[in-house]
């Protein structure tokens, strides 16, 4: 049985990435949004895609990240990859094992070096509010 996404938790753990707070995150959202709804909106299992929309415009993550991160799916992946810094070959594949991992890696560097430009374009909007109060 496939176990089902939780997008609530997934906003939470890229929000908390980003180094956003939950009431950050809500004045961001706009008018109606405070700490608290933020915290339930980071419980509910599911997320109607209009508010995940904005959610993702205003994080800069896109929607399909939230709909399809599974942590325990990235877990099993790198646990399956890597034992005590060895790496461990998968031959039920066409892709050489190498060139797999290169390209993992890749698209973490990738992600990484994203997340801290949009973390410090979130920084540089904060302190512009900061300014103008």
């Amino acid at each position: 049985m496939e176990a089902k996404v939780h997008e609530g938790r997934n906003v939470k753990r890229f929000r908390e990435m980003l180094g956003i707070k939950q009431d950050a995150l809500a004045y961001e959202l706009g008018e109606g949004w405070t700490q608290k709804k933020i915290s339930l909106l980071e419980q509910k299992e599911t997320i109607e895609l209009p508010l995940l929309q904005q959610i993702s415009s205003t994080l800069k993550i896109p929607v399909e990240a939230f709909q399809n991160f599974d942590e325990d799916q990235a877990v099993n992946i790198i646990s399956n990859t890597f034992d005590n810094g060895s790496i461990a070959v998968n031959y039920t594949t066409n892709v050489h094992p190498i060139e797999q991992i290169l390209k993992i890696h890749e698209e973490k560097i990738a992600l990484y070096e994203r997340m801290l430009k949009e973390k410090d374009e979130m920084v540089a909007r904060l302190e512009k509010l900061i300014q103008k109060k």
